[in-house]
């Protein structure tokens, strides 16, 4: 996988930076978690281009999507990869993000309860992918146990389920800034406190400014009474945020590719979430009718919970993952735009400016602007 020479000159630690590198370099399906991988590797690259009579190239036929300990042919794309279709998947996956938002606040204040939209995310994506699921298994090899059930149900159940509860209380554009907005801040965070990763000055900057238009966001709605009750909605989309967080620093340790995470959280996820849905009661439908329901599964399974993933990893191997990271800067903002044009959201100036600091945050810290210069190879 890699083209390596090292003349006479022993590198002690070597092969082991090799092999955390790989383990790292796994860019998230769902969100920008990518970021701190790219971080990582930046320091990786310019410690061994170090070495004296060290040359490192990655091929280019060498994609994120497959670049797991073991190298998986379920994330391999044979398409097209021209920059134009790269910057089109980009900008559709951060609209799909932006979406969920939208579209699942609608539903949850119009003839959907949170449980309903959860169980019509979970079975029929499950249904559709099953055919993987027999060809990549299900079962999270070589995890301990609280790592597996992450995996299992973390992306698939607990993110979309407590946000959308989120959504109920909350107003839209509140939740692009403090749900997908805020990723990399707890990311990070978790990085830390699990891996002891710290990252550099310039992504502190730009956490910086997450946390504080976050904060903006959330406490204008507390003393301004605004939204009864947006508190909760506030610390739903924080507690989903931060639940992410600590699943996307699993999920890059796992040696997991993108597809066979999705599967396995569609597997688990419809088996253990779906009989605890049905025990609340509150799925019925029997406020919805059989056209909403269809709307809601091709929107909430197969457009957000599966064609995202996919046109998150074209984009990422066409313009790279700190490139498309940048692009989940977007989220936010179109969210908030979103919810004033179609959900008849209030904008405040105040608040238009809390979610401009947390876009501009996370372009910040998606490492964009500290790709490392070509290294000359000896």
């Amino acid at each position: 996988m890699f083209s390596v020479s090292v003349g006479d000159v022993s590198h002690s630690g070597l092969n082991r930076n090799m092999a955390g590198f790989i383990d790292l370099m796994q860019p998230c399906t769902y969100c920008g978690f990518v970021v701190l991988d790219i971080h990582w590797a930046r320091n990786f690259y310019r410690s061994v281009t170090r070495v004296p009579a060290f040359r490192w190239r990655m091929p280019a036929q060498w994609s994120l999507i497959n670049c797991t300990n073991t190298p998986s042919k379920a994330g391999s794309m044979n398409l097209p990869k021209t920059r134009a279709l790269g910057l089109m998947a980009a900008l559709a996956t951060v609209t799909i993000w932006a979406a969920f938002m939208l579209v699942t606040r609608f539903a949850v204040q119009g003839s959907f309860t949170v449980e309903e939209l959860l169980i019509l995310r979970l079975v029929p994506g499950a249904l559709v992918m099953a055919p993987v699921m027999w060809r990549l298994g299900v079962m999270p090899q070589g995890q301990s146990w609280p790592r597996a059930v992450m995996l299992m149900i973390g992306a698939s159940a607990v993110f979309p389920f407590v946000v959308s509860s989120g959504l109920a209380y909350a107003p839209a554009s509140d939740g692009g800034a403090l749900a997908p907005g805020m990723l990399p801040f707890w990311t990070a965070l978790a990085a830390y406190v699990l891996t002891g990763e710290v990252t550099g000055p310039r992504r502190r900057l730009g956490l910086a400014m997450i946390l504080i238009g976050a904060m903006i966001v959330s406490l204008w709605q507390i003393f301004a009474g605004t939204v009864d009750g947006a508190w909760k909605g506030h610390l739903l989309f924080l507690s989903g945020s931060g639940a992410w967080a600590v699943y996307s620093v699993i999920f890059r340790q796992s040696g997991l590719s993108p597809l066979h995470g999705l599967v396995i959280g569609l597997f688990w996820g419809t088996l253990l979430m779906s009989p605890l849905l049905l025990a609340t009661g509150n799925v019925s439908f029997a406020t919805s009718s059989l056209t909403d329901i269809i709307v809601m599964i091709v929107l909430q399974s197969f457009i957000i919970g599966i064609l995202a993933m996919f046109l998150f990893g074209y984009a990422v191997q066409i313009l790279g993952a700190a490139e498309t990271a940048a692009f989940g800067a977007l989220t936010p903002i179109l969210a908030l735009l979103g919810g004033a044009a179609f959900l008849d959201e209030t904008v405040t100036p105040l608040k238009v400016f809390g979610v401009t600091l947390v876009a501009a945050g996370v372009f910040l810290a998606s490492g964009v602007l500290s790709k490392p210069q070509s290294a000359h190879t000896s």
